[in-house]
This record gives C-alpha cells, sequence and structure tokens, in this order.
C-alpha cells in the first residue's frame, strides 16, 4: 500500500526533485574529479574539484538573505536552469589549459546547492502539512542515498566510454527536468512586503537561530556528526587497508553499506519525528553515528560492514532532524537565511575537518574514529544540561499539526 504522504502531490514531487538532483549531483562530483586528474595528472587538483563544491558554503548566510528577497519558486527553476547551461559550457573543455572551467563550473554547482537546499526547506513548509515535513525530508534523504549507490556508476561508465562532456550533458538535462517539476508545485506566494522588509538584515537569520534553544542544539548535534565524519574519513581507508588487509577497492563496499543504511534510515526517520520529535531524533543519530564510528576499530570484516550500515542510519538521522527543526520552527520571512546558515554550520566544517583527520592517520589510525565517537557521544549528551530549556520544538510542531494545524501557504 502506498504511503499516506506519496499521496500528496507536492510531496511526490520533492522527492523526485531529490532524485534527480541527487543523480546529477553525485555523478558530477566524481567525474569533475576524475576529469580534472586525467587532464592534468595532479590529485591534489582533482580533490579541489570536490573542495570547490563546499566553499559557498561559508557564505550561506548571504546567499540566504538572497533567497528571502526573491519569489522562491521561480528562484529554484532558474538556478537549475542556469547551473545546467554552465554544465553545457564544459563540452569546450579539451585540454589542461581549459580545467579552469571545470573549477569554476563546480565552484558555481556549489552555489547553486546552498541556493536550492535553502530555498527547499523554505518552500517545502507552505507546500506541505507540517505533520508531513519529516517524513517527506526523510524520503528526500533516501531517494539522494540511493542515488549515490547508483550515480557515480553510471557517471564513471560514461567518463571511461566518451570522456566527461557526456556527463556534462546528461546532468544539464536532469537538472532541467528539475526544474521543470519545480513549475508545477502547488505553491502559494509570500506577500512581497513579508520577504522584502527585513531581507537585508542577514544578522536576523543568525539571531533567530541562536534565539530557539531547541533549534539550536539540533543544528549543532547535526553539525558536530557531519564534522566527524569528515574527520574519520581517512581513517576508514586505513582501518580497510590495514586492519582487514583488503584492497582499498573493499571501501566501495563500505559505502555500499552505508548507502543501505542511510536508505532504511530514511524510510523509518519520518515516523520517529512524529512520535518523539526533532531533538530526540538528532541525539539518537548522533549516538548511531558514535556507536558505529567505535566499531569501525574492530578488525573483523562483518563488523566493520555492519558498522557502516549503522554510521549510514544515524548520520542522516541529524541531518534530517536539524532541517525538519528549521522548517517548523522559523518565521516565514526568515526561512531563507536561517536554513542557508544552518546549512554552513553543518557542512562547512567538513572542509576543515577532513585535513585534520588525514594528519591525524598518520599518529594513528584508529584514533579519528575515537575521537568521533566521544565527540559525538558527548553532543549527543548535551542536551541532558538542561532538559526543559532544550524542550523538542519538532514534537510540539508535529503535536500541533496532528490537530489540525498546518503550516501557512506562501
Amino acid at each position: 500500500m502506498r504511503s499516506p504522504v506519496l499521496r500528496n502531490r507536492n510531496a511526490v514531487l520533492f522527492v523526485g526533485i531529490s532524485l534527480l538532483s541527487g543523480f546529477g549531483g553525485a555523478a558530477m562530483s566524481l567525474v569533475a574529479r576524475v576529469w580534472v586528474l586525467e587532464l592534468s595528472g595532479s590529485s591534489s587538483l582533482a580533490a579541489l574539484a570536490g573542495f570547490c563544491v563546499y566553499v559557498p558554503t561559508l557564505v550561506g548566510p548571504v546567499l540566504g538573505a538572497l533567497v528571502d528577497r526573491l519569489p522562491r519558486r521561480p528562484l529554484m527553476v532558474w538556478t537549475n536552469l542556469l547551473t545546467a547551461a554552465a554544465l553545457l559550457s564544459l563540452l569546450t573543455v579539451r585540454s589542461a589549459h581549459q580545467a579552469w572551467l571545470i573549477f569554476a563550473v563546480m565552484l558555481g554547482y556549489g552555489v547553486s546547492y546552498v541556493l536550492l537546499d535553502a530555498g527547499e526547506a523554505a518552500l517545502l513548509p507552505g507546500a506541505l502539512p507540517a505533520a508531513a515535513l519529516g517524513a517527506v525530508n526523510g524520503l528526500r534523504s533516501s531517494a539522494q542515498e540511493g542515488m549515490k549507490l547508483i550515480a557515480p556508476l553510471v557517471g564513471a561508465v560514461l567518463f571511461a566510454w566518451q570522456g566527461g562532456q557526456p556527463v556534462a550533458v546528461l546532468t544539464a538535462l536532469v537538472l532541467s527536468a528539475a526544474a521543470g517539476l519545480y513549475c508545477l508545485l502547488r505553491v502559494g506566494q509570500a506577500s512581497p512586503t513579508s520577504t522584502t522588509r527585513s531581507s537585508g538584515q542577514i544578522r536576523d537569520g543568525v539571531r533567530a537561530l541562536w534565539s530557539i534553544p531547541g533549534l539550536r542544539t539540533v543544528v549543532f548535534i547535526g553539525s558536530v556528526s557531519i564534522a566527524m565524519s569528515g574527520l574519520s574519513d581517512a581513517a576508514v581507508y586505513s582501518v580497510v587497508t590495514d586492519d582487514l588487509d583488503r584492497p582499498a577497492a573493499f571501501i566501495g563496499v563500505l559505502a555500499s553499506a552505508q548507502g543501505g543504511g542511510a536508505i532504511l534510515g530514511g524510510l523509518i526517520v519520518g515516523r520517529l519525528l512524529r512520535w518523539r520529535g526533532e531533538l530526540c531524533v538528532a541525539v539518537l543519530g548522533a549516538t548511531l553515528f558514535a556507536i558505529g564510528s567505535a566499531a569501525r576499530c574492530v578488525p573483523w570484516w562483518p563488523v566493520v560492514v555492519a558498522s557502516s550500515v549503522v554510521v549510514g542510519i544515524g548520520l542522516p538521522w541529524t541531518l534530517v532532524a536539524a532541517v525538519t527543526a528549521v522548517q517548523t520552527r522559523t518565521p516565514e520571512d526568515l526561512l531563507g537565511r536561517v536554513a542557508a546558515t544552518a546549512n554552513s554550520l553543518l557542512f562547512a566544517p567538513v572542509a576543515v575537518t577532513i585535513p585534520i583527520g588525514a594528519a591525524i592517520v598518520l599518529v594513528e589510525h584508529h584514533l579519528p574514529l575515537l575521537v568521533a565517537a566521544i565527540i559525538c557521544l558527548a553532543a549527543a549528551l548535551l542536551p541532558l544540561r538542561h532538559p526543559r530549556q532544550e524542550a523538542d520544538p519538532g514534537r510540539r510542531a508535529a503535536d500541533g499539526a496532528t490537530a489540525g494545524t498546518a503550516a501557512p501557504p506562501r
């Protein structure tokens, strides 16, 4: 029987958008790095191509102010179309001297990620009943994680066959299709005065995020968990080669196990959010991630594979909890700025923790995993300091929605 959530037209469209954007992003992210490596022969430059996608998160609040200033659905449509046009410029890349264009396009892709994430966070509460937000966010997470299992393989096959140009064309077509789905959404428009009056005040988004105790705690837990996933990234490779004595390709098995866990977790997180609320889900997610990280130190491959499944369940839960908390607790005219600020806090630290983890591995390769587990457990215990102050806003929002209160139309 089809899920009640999927009987909602807008819910189906949002999940479809996530499938398309997840496919395009996963395929192009891999191919951009491989393309630069083939053109330049430099692993460092190849890594830099992937890093370009994360750089725009550092100016997330600025881009979030743009989301609050402009009509949101047209912004989503044009962001996809302009990104597709930029991707088509890669058809001219033929030599190492033109590799700079790949960096520029991936930087633009990173800007589109920030705009689309903030815009979707602002659109969803006006397009869906509040009670359905957690379930839809979970399904969107499952869709994106599922595409991470398929898209890199498709991208790699296309690149091996004809190079990077066909992947750029395919990704542009996928983004154009996502733009078409945005056009089909039934979403009311916000009053121009409500979004323009404070749109220039970026600090309002930061202040709103900080002023709601339950909201800032959920975002903080998600930020710590995602940062620690970056810290432990290099350690996983060392576990495979040193502890398990397996070829480096075995990392693909772990990635698939983690992706499978993420898909499973995304399918059940909606019910858990309605039952216990965002703060509880964030705490559970961080705890599962900590357990999975510590278990990766066990030198037995079935345990390491199982730990990847646990990490795959826990890590997306912290993200879905943070996104849902932002959607349910933020004033409508600040949603773009708060969502973009939250995204910066969630993802920007990864750019710092990945190289730190790579350096720590040189000292002792289990150390990043243990440090990540301890820090995530500490973050999960943070709400216990002031349990009443950290009362879960998400639970209250869900309860209100169950009583018949839906998000105001935009």
